[in-house]
């Protein structure tokens, strides 16, 4: 029987970016199902989604990537998806990769597989800056988990069906990127990347200014220093 797989998209006012998203994934992987998470985006996103057609849940309010992703991750416990895949919504991930993501979970060889753009280097590498503070944070999950992941901010990743159920009740809100590796490292479950070549965003304006990837790092730095300490595993 072929693995139930399930696409979540976050959108959060994504109007010039999410048709295309959409269309791109449809077109490249037929095999696989898809679910937008439209985050109460105040643009015209959820117009844009009712007119395309498109599989869609419409958040009531504003949840943020965390809230909404765990939306996302019930959703695919509920429906008995085996495999369920984070792509951002902003047009840099390439659905051509989306085999590459998925088939170490669906090998059984990893219950987490992150798309790394850092492998190979090629494709778009984010800023300078951006890079310092997921370089920081990868040495920083290294240190605390002893697992080397070098994209630990990458929204492209495929979870099997342990870390659905795990994230469908426990997820972490803000930027639950990297504590998520943190915290499926402590659920027991074995967390690697493959190499995929990530392009700029192809419109809109990206959330995260320099102010905000500064108050993320460190942010995210103490979250995950908390969590390791504590061994809790909820968000």
């Amino acid at each position: 029987m072929p693995l139930k797989i399930l696409v979540l998209i976050p959108c959060y006012n994504e109007e010039e970016n999410i048709a295309a998203v959409v269309r791109r994934l449809r077109e490249s992987c037929p095999w696989a199902d898809y679910l937008v998470i439209n985050d109460c985006s105040t643009d015209h996103s959820a117009e844009i989604l009712r007119q395309e057609g498109c599989s869609y849940l419409d958040l009531p309010v504003n949840l943020g990537i965390g809230g909404g992703m765990q939306c996302g991750f019930r959703y695919a416990h509920q429906n008995g998806y085996d495999i369920a895949v984070q792509m951002d919504g902003d047009g840099q991930h390439d659905p051509a990769f989306l085999q590459a993501v998925v088939g170490p979970v669906a090998k059984g060889e990893l219950d987490m597989c992150i798309g790394s753009r850092f492998i190979t280097g090629d494709g778009f590498q984010s800023s300078f800056m951006r890079r310092l503070g997921i370089n920081f944070l990868s040495g920083l999950i290294l240190v605390l988990t002893g697992r080397r992941v070098r994209d630990v901010t990458s929204g492209f990743r495929a979870c099997g069906k342990k870390l659905i159920a795990f994230f469908a009740e426990h997820y972490a809100q803000d930027y639950p990127e990297p504590e998520a590796i943190v915290m499926a490292v402590q659920h027991g479950c074995r967390v690697g990347e493959v190499p995929v070549v990530m392009a700029e965003r192809q419109g809109g304006v990206s959330s995260i200014n320099a102010f905000r990837s500064v108050y993320f790092m460190i942010k995210v730095s103490i979250s995950l220093v908390i969590v390791r300490l504590s061994g809790r595993k909820d968000g």
